[in-house]
C-alpha cells in the first residue's frame, strides 16, 4: 500500500483527495487538526510521520516553533517545497516513518494522523517504539485513525475518489468493517479501540484513546518527564 501511494497518490493528485472531500469529511479533517493544535506547546518542535504534501504541516506552524516532516515519497516531499514556500522553521526528508534518521529525544510532539498508522502498511508496533524514541521526555505522541461512526462518510469520499479516476473503482465485495478496498489493488483498514489498547499492550506503554467529533479515533501518549 506504501506503493501505491507512492506511485499513484502523491504530489497534486493527494492534494486533489483533500480538494475533492465532501463537507462531512471537511470537517473531520478540521477537528483532527484542531485536536492536535491544542497540544503544541508554543515553541514546540513538531515531527509529522507521512507529511504528504504539507497540508497539517501548514496549519501547524502558527503554533510551533519548527515542524519537521517526513514522507516515503520523494514526489510529495518535492511537492511540499513548493506547496509550503521557504520558511526556516520548516525541514522536509525523504524517510521511512520506521527508521527515522532522527536522534533520541528530539521532538516535543511526535504525530502520524488521518490513518497514516493503517495506510503505511508498516508494522505498528516498530512504528510506535520509533516515534517514542525521538519523541522527548515530557513531550506526546499522537497517532489517529477513523472512528467506526463515521464509516459512512469516509466510503462516500472514497466513492467521489474513485469517481474521479484518482483510485481505481470501489469493490464493494471486499470492502465494509472498516475496509476501503478497490480493484486495482487499493485497500486500507483502521484501528478500533481493542486494536488501540493492543498494541500500547504490546509497546509496554499506556495511553489515552479518544473519539474526537464522532469522526476521529486518537491515541494520545504521553512520554514521562526525566
Amino acid at each position: 500500500m506504501t506503493r501505491y501511494y507512492t506511485q499513484h497518490l502523491s504530489a497534486r493528485r493527494l492534494q486533489a483527495v483533500y480538494d475533492l472531500a465532501p463537507p462531512e469529511t471537511v470537517d473531520y479533517l478540521e477537528a483532527e487538526i484542531a485536536f492536535v493544535k491544542e497540544r503544541v506547546r508554543p515553541g514546540a518542535s513538531v515531527l509529522e510521520l507521512g507529511c504528504g504534501y504539507g497540508r497539517v504541516i501548514q496549519r501547524l506552524l502558527p503554533v510551533a516553533g519548527s515542524v519537521t516532516g517526513i514522507d516515503n515519497s520523494p514526489a510529495n516531499i518535492e511537492y511540499a517545497v513548493e506547496f509550503l514556500e521557504r520558511d526556516s522553521r520548516i525541514s522536509l526528508a525523504v524517510m521511512d516513518a520506521v527508521s527515522l534518521g532522527f536522534r533520541e529525544r528530539t521532538f516535543d510532539l511526535t504525530i502520524c494522523i488521518q490513518n497514516g498508522i493503517c495506510a503505511f502498511r508498516v508494522d505498528k508496533e516498530q512504528l510506535l517504539r520509533e516515534a517514542l524514541r525521538v519523541t522527548k521526555p515530557g513531550g506526546m505522541v499522537l497517532l489517529s485513525s477513523y472512528a467506526a461512526r463515521f464509516w459512512p462518510h469516509r466510503l462516500k469520499w472514497f466513492e467521489i475518489q474513485s469517481a474521479h479516476g484518482l483510485l481505481g473503482p470501489i469493490d464493494y465485495a471486499a470492502t465494509g468493517h472498516g475496509v476501503i478496498a478497490c480493484t486495482d489493488g487499493f485497500r486500507t483498514t483502521t484501528m478500533t479501540p481493542d486494536d488501540f489498547c493492543d498494541l500500547e499492550a504490546r509497546v509496554g506503554v499506556e495511553a489515552r484513546i479518544t473519539e474526537v467529533a464522532g469522526s476521529s479515533l486518537f491515541l494520545e501518549l504521553h512520554v514521562a518527564p526525566e
